[in-house]
């Protein structure tokens, strides 16, 4: 049968969720997890491949398995094999029709930053950090820019594998929280690193570096170039895809509320 699980994980410690040799990586670490309950090898297909340092609140994988185990039992069983900073918080046995990957219909990231003339401490690796002061307007003057469908060359990493550099930005949202920003970004699909290409260019808008429209240009141009640096992945988090309604998969899980 298929099974799906939903997973959240602190990526601070692991480089991304794709496998690699050295095993030091989320999709390692539940697959050695999911082998060891069930006493036979599982592999995965996550809906998201996060890059290393970067958090999941609601990743969503899914495997074949012919063992028979309650839900409730895959979620206790696994997590009794799995490192403290990555959790199942939930699991669904699904029809064969379900892909985790394939099947999404949109995907959702939050990134959280710090603005202080102090480093971050206590949220050391979970929130990104600017010191100079941020213009709302401006961002969002040039985060309007991005929405719809467009040619994200110029916000794509050279080492993207996607067939297409062609995405559709349906929201961006930016909230502040006192000394902390959010940034909500949902889309069909995002290119690799193309989140936090993203963000360094909007925080360049934000700090008077450049100007809204500037974004609009670097846009068209579709040079990766012109656009600016990568920004850290310490604050971004994969809030989790989207499905049809009929597979009744949760889209939220508990660390919703723990996000500013």
């Amino acid at each position: 049968m298929r099974v799906a699980l939903g997973l959240s994980y602190r990526g601070t410690g692991y480089l991304g969720w794709q496998s690699q040799p050295s095993g030091q990586t989320v999709q390692d670490r539940l697959e050695a997890a999911l082998s060891k309950f069930a006493n036979r090898p599982v592999r995965t297909m996550c809906a998201g491949r996060t890059d290393t340092g970067v958090h999941a609140l609601n990743q969503v994988v899914h495997f074949d398995t012919d063992v028979a185990r309650d839900a409730f039992s895959w979620v206790r069983g696994t997590n009794r094999y799995l490192p403290r900073d990555i959790a199942v918080q939930w699991c669904r046995p699904v029809d064969e029709r379900f892909h985790a990957r394939n099947g999404a219909r949109g995907r959702r990231y939050t990134y959280v930053l710090l603005e202080s003339p102090v480093r971050p401490a206590l949220e050391a690796g979970q929130a990104g950090w600017v010191f100079r002061a941020l213009d709302d307007g401006a961002m969002r003057q040039a985060a309007a820019h991005l929405l719809g469908e467009h040619d994200f060359s110029a916000f794509r990493s050279s080492e993207c594998q996607a067939a297409s550099p062609v995405r559709t930005l349906r929201r961006i949202d930016i909230a502040r929280h006192g000394a902390y920003w959010r940034f909500d970004f949902e889309g069909n699909a995002f290119l690799h690193h193309m989140i936090r290409n993203v963000m360094g260019s909007l925080l360049a808008v934000g700090q008077g570096t450049c100007t809204p429209e500037w974004l609009a240009q670097v846009l068209a141009m579709r040079e990766r170039r012109l656009a600016a640096p990568t920004f850290a992945p310490d604050g971004l988090y994969f809030l989790g895809p989207n499905y049809d309604a009929a597979f009744a998969l949760p889209e939220r899980t508990a660390a919703f509320d723990w996000l500013p």
